[in-house]
């Protein structure tokens, strides 16, 4: 019987426990998406863990629209990273870059007042953080056929950067109401060509690029991160959450990953009430072969419970991991967690970041 606290081979990799470091976005990179020195100590801090899937991090100009997140497509981004993740190899630590395209939810003003992409003609709701404050999303335009295999292109060079970064693999954030949740779903993906329509089409982006990262870097580096128990992420919606994400874990099955990431359905979640009616986890879990790593709100005790269970192989933790840099011993030793502080989570500074108790 498995417990939270054993090593678990994640593909290429043997992580020493599983609890993993979900992707956690900081905001400390510079105004042009260049990883900065503080970070290298951020993610050593946190080598301790399982293994860390990074913060979002932009495979492109034209997918990146959140200030002082970071890049991984200009060599001084990659130049940049290597620092960082020397130090989480020299701590003894593992770590994966999570690869990201924000699709219609990038604002205008980050990309010379061009227009966002997006599989359909959609404004998301709510508004956008830029570097001139919050504004109202825009209007996204659709994606030409060509595009798309420019930016499996872009998908394909970031993961060959990551590798010159000293990764040790990549995941793809398909997650979240993100430019690959958008055409996953059809209450955002309104085509009528081979990327919309019946569920195998809508899931041809997920797969394309999958597959393309799992070529440049081995499908044993390369993982996924989705949300199919969220119903209306960032105004990404589905009419069939049940039909639409067991067909896509079928189809990652397929490629042989590293293991798959995804919410669970965890009633009294505070992060995201109510999110999911049905959790789709257990029918996933009997579909995807390779380890599943599970995420929302969890404490040591149902962590342990639900892989002792076989309902997950690892468990993700995001907040706690801001304020508790040492989890895995805190973790195992029961002692109380420490809260972060959310003022401090989107600023450009050590306080907040580096300055939690590392024992």
């Amino acid at each position: 019987m498995s417990t939270l606290f054993e090593p678990i081979k994640l593909g290429a990799i043997t992580a020493p426990n599983r609890i993993i470091m979900a992707p956690l976005t900081r905001a400390r990179a510079t105004i042009d998406h260049v990883p900065t020195p503080i970070m290298v100590d951020y993610y050593r801090q946190r080598a301790s863990a399982g293994l860390i899937i990074t913060e979002a991090t932009g495979i492109s100009q034209q997918g990146l629209g959140w200030p002082f997140a970071p890049g991984i497509w200009r060599d001084d981004q990659v130049a940049a990273w290597k620092p960082i993740t020397e130090a989480v190899h020299q701590a003894g630590g593992r770590i994966f870059c999570q690869l990201w395209h924000m699709g219609r939810l990038v604002h205008p003003s980050f990309l010379g007042g061009k227009a966002p992409v997006a599989p359909s003609a959609t404004t998301a709701p709510s508004h956008a953080h830029t570097y001139e404050g919050n504004k109202p999303y825009e209007l996204a335009r659709s994606l030409q056929e060509v595009e798309i295999a420019d930016i499996i292109q872009d998908y394909r060079r970031a993961a060959e950067n990551a590798m010159k970064a000293g990764f040790d693999g990549v995941q793809l954030h398909a997650a979240n109401g993100y430019l690959i949740d958008q055409f996953l779903r059809d209450g955002t993906n309104f085509r009528t060509d081979s990327y919309g329509g019946p569920i195998e089409n809508r899931i041809r982006l997920l797969v394309q690029v999958t597959e393309a990262l799992a070529e440049v870097i081995g499908s044993d580096r390369t993982a996924v991160r989705l949300s199919p128990n969220d119903e209306h992420r960032q105004g990404c919606a589905d009419s069939n959450n049940a039909a639409i994400f067991p067909a896509a874990a079928l189809a990652l099955d397929r490629i042989g990953l590293a293991f798959l990431e995804m919410n669970a359905s965890r009633p009294g979640s505070t992060f995201r009430p109510g999110a999911g009616k049905y959790d789709l986890a257990p029918i996933i879990r009997k579909l995807f072969r390779a380890p599943l790593i599970l995420n929302t709100d969890y404490k040591k005790d149902d962590s342990v419970a639900a892989i002792r269970a076989g309902e997950a192989d690892a468990i993700s933790f995001g907040r706690p991991y801001i304020a508790n840099p040492n989890l895995p011993e805190l973790l195992r030793h029961g002692e109380e967690l420490r809260e972060p502080d959310a003022a401090f989570f989107y600023t450009q500074g050590a306080q907040g970041y580096l300055d939690y108790p590392t024992t």
